[in-house]
């Protein structure tokens, strides 16, 4: 199974997340690619739409490897972190928040951080490739004390799907397709043109 564009695969989430219509619930978009998606669940649930930004900490000696990740609000560090030093870690972090805080502005302007206490919490992606992203995502925002964590994507491979599912923090996983034959996301999209900053910034405008 292919979907044509990001707007068909939402569309088809769509329809497993009928329940959550005018509930007290927020879309929160991954960008970029996650925004389309997330925009037009938001408008079909008349739900608000918001994005969760996250960048992972890098080993100082391997960049790639991550010891960590940074939202806005919250860190998490992995068990690889314990070895290095808390100066490193306090400025990596102090680091990421800037940029995180610099690209919230350039998408959302001056508006606020949404509190998401007490919300049903609808976490959108256009695909998972490990799930490791969405992972570090979520487990930072259960700091936020909400009422349900959903995620909801159009595709995963199986291991991650599973990874997912059996996150102690994750309520619900709604994903479309988890094939075998899994290489990347793309695979199974006709159409995964790249999503650009501006793109984002006009969903966003559009949504709220």
């Amino acid at each position: 199974m292919k979907f044509k564009n990001r707007k068909e695969a939402a569309l088809l989430l769509v329809e497993k997340l009928m329940d959550y219509k005018d509930k007290d619930a927020v879309v929160l978009a991954i960008p970029r690619g996650g925004v389309p998606i997330g925009y037009i669940i938001a408008k079909s649930l008349n739900l608000p739409l918001e994005i969760v930004l996250s960048k992972k900490i890098g080993h100082p000696f391997h960049k790639e490897y991550a010891i960590g990740a940074v939202t806005l609000k919250n860190r998490i560090l992995s068990p690889a972190a314990n070895d290095i030093p808390d100066d490193y870690i306090e400025e990596e972090t102090k680091k990421i928040k800037e940029n995180l805080r610099q690209r919230f502005q350039k998408f959302c302007g001056d508006k606020e951080e949404m509190n998401l206490h007490g919300k049903i919490l609808l976490v959108v992606d256009d695909g998972v490739a490990t799930g490791n992203t969405v992972l570090s995502i979520i487990e930072m925002l259960r700091e936020e004390k909400p009422k349900k964590i959903v995620i909801a994507i159009p595709v995963s491979p199986p291991d991650a799907f599973q990874n997912l599912q059996n996150s102690p923090f994750v309520d619900e996983v709604i994903c479309l397709i988890v094939p075998n034959d899994f290489r990347a996301v793309g695979q199974f999209y006709e159409d995964f043109s790249e999503v650009d900053d501006e793109q984002v910034k006009d969903f966003l405008e559009l949504a709220n």
